[in-house]
């Protein structure tokens, strides 16, 4: 099933001459921690290019983002502590894949998008247990507007809306201008919309959890 991938075996190869010794400096000082920004550069230029519809450009950026994951994979493989290398890591997301499309891979019937959301949360909790709140494994470093949608669709599942929200706009384009002009408007009065919303968001997050607790008791 599987077919060669000359390319990407290349990379791979390449990644590690680069680390190796007499390679590069550069490359081999980093750590996991200082490559952090890099990655986070590297997945909004890939999201400008998905946005402008540049074939090249997404080539171009989809192959910076997976840089980044072999070169976090190969410094792991020579970290002690760690020692995964990519296979780990692509054997690891198969599995996890497996595991989440049992309507692929098992007798789990599925035959809408809707159908196989529905039973994600399900298959999510089986695998992380360890998880007490629809609100564990949401990543802090968000925008707080991506930030602000994830808590919002937790919220949700539990029965908390916003009692604040407004009619919303009938288009994405006319959602655009009302958030510009909230931000312009806040920018003016010198308050920071940024900071703001993540405010509120950690509002609605308490929300989330009393609710959680008073069901749970």
């Amino acid at each position: 099933m599987s077919a060669a991938h000359p390319g990407l075996d290349e990379l791979i190869d390449t990644v590690a001459l680069l680390r190796a010794p007499g390679g590069c400096p550069w490359d081999a000082d980093q750590t996991h921690e200082s490559l952090v920004q890099y990655l986070v550069e590297e997945s909004w230029e890939l999201i400008d290019a998905i946005e402008s519809g540049s074939r090249e450009e997404m080539i171009e950026e989809l192959g910076d983002v997976l840089y980044q994951v072999l070169f976090h994979a190969d410094l792991a493989a020579h970290t002690d502590g760690e020692r995964f290398d990519i296979d780990d890591v692509a054997r690891h997301m198969t599995a996890k894949m497996v595991s989440r499309h049992p309507h692929v891979f098992g007798d789990r019937e599925a035959e809408t998008a809707a159908d196989v959301v529905a039973f994600w949360d399900d298959l999510k909790a089986d695998e992380k247990p360890h998880r007490t709140s629809v609100l564990d494994g949401i990543p802090r470093g968000m925008p707080a507007l991506s930030l602000a949608q994830k808590v919002l669709g937790k919220a949700e599942k539990v029965g908390v809306t916003d009692a604040s929200a407004e009619a919303s706009p009938a288009t994405e384009d006319e959602l655009g201008r009302q958030l510009l002009g909230l931000v312009a408007s806040a920018r003016s009065q010198g308050l920071d919309a940024e900071r703001a919303l993540r405010s509120a968001v950690r509002a609605l997050e308490d929300e989330v959890r009393s609710a959680e607790e008073s069901r749970a008791g």
